[in-house]
């Protein structure tokens, strides 16, 4: 199977090994949040499951680089640096740890960011790469069109670019490299496949939301984050009822009772429209990316 330039995000309390596998092994890069495995023993045995499966496929880990949001920051670390997963993708705070770590058995880092405030930052530390947080994103989404953030970060920065924000089908992720980024970042589209291990009824709640199912709100930990309404009112939340929170509270970041019950999700939910295999999606993508392809040869042509 040849590589596509997808990684499948990492998704807070979804995300798991069969997850990881199954994308690395049909062509894409898996990856799971360090967190969704608890406690850390469990995460050193998710590890070596993974490693074991994918002795030469790229795979991935999210770390959250904020010692106070992460509980588990140093216990996270040794981690990475015994498990040596092939690339680890930080969030929140000061990448430069990882690094060292990382690249002192040679894998690569990759920050995600929503602005180019970040980004520079980010890239001043020796990442090996940037995924481009932009509007529309599942999770904690940015604000920026992935045109312009795209075009901003490619001045200072010449390493790779992942871009996130409502990539769900083949030809999205051709777009996304025709405008500079060397992967798509897709998290949304995975949330209903069968490995996952998101509850059922969210599941079915994405495949039959749209995008006016989707608010972006502050609310809930003063960071805006994409969560899907249904799930609000589920819960007997008014969204007409939230007002912004003046505040930041970092532990929305891990806090595993903050997200059991209210749901997130991207726009790129339109795309979803049944349960499926996660390597029934990545087959799909590649025939949409590959009749993208196509399609751009007639057009050029």
């Amino acid at each position: 199977m040849s590589r596509l330039p997808i990684i499948v995000a990492p998704m807070f309390l979804i995300s798991n090994p069969a997850m990881v596998i199954e994308a690395s092994r049909a062509g894409a890069i898996g990856s799971f949040p360090l967190l969704n495995a608890r406690p850390a023993a469990t995460c050193g045995e998710w590890l070596q499951e993974i490693k074991e499966a994918l002795p030469t496929e790229p795979w991935a880990v999210n770390f959250i680089c904020h010692p106070v949001a992460n509980a588990r920051f140093e216990e996270d670390l040794q981690l990475i640096e015994q498990y040596k997963p092939p690339i680890v993708i930080t969030s929140l705070g000061n990448p430069k740890r990882v690094i060292d770590i990382v690249h002192g058995y040679g894998g690569q880092v990759y920050a995600d960011v929503a602005n180019v405030k970040h980004a520079e930052k980010s890239a001043a530390t020796g990442v090996d790469g940037l995924i481009l947080v932009c509007a529309g994103a599942g999770g904690h989404g940015g604000q920026l069109n992935p045109f312009g953030f795209v075009s901003a970060v490619k001045k200072f920065f010449h390493g790779t670019i992942i871009l996130s924000g409502s990539i769900s089908s083949g030809a999205d992720m051709l777009a996304a490299q025709i405008i500079g980024a060397d992967y798509a970042y897709l998290g949304t589209r995975f949330i209903a496949c069968h490995e996952g291990n998101a509850p059922e009824d969210y599941k079915k709640m994405v495949i039959d939301s749209q995008t006016d199912d989707i608010l972006y709100t502050d609310a809930f930990s003063g960071v805006h984050v994409n969560v899907l309404i249904p799930s609000l009112v589920k819960e007997g939340i008014d969204p007409a009822s939230l007002k912004p929170r003046e505040d930041i509270d970092l532990t929305h970041l891990v806090n595993v009772k903050a997200w059991r019950d209210i749901w997130s999700a991207g726009h790129g939910v339109t795309n979803i429209e049944k349960r499926e295999s996660v390597r029934e999606i990545i087959t799909l993508l590649q025939e949409e990316y590959e009749q993208a392809k196509h399609q751009l040869t007639i057009v050029q042509s």
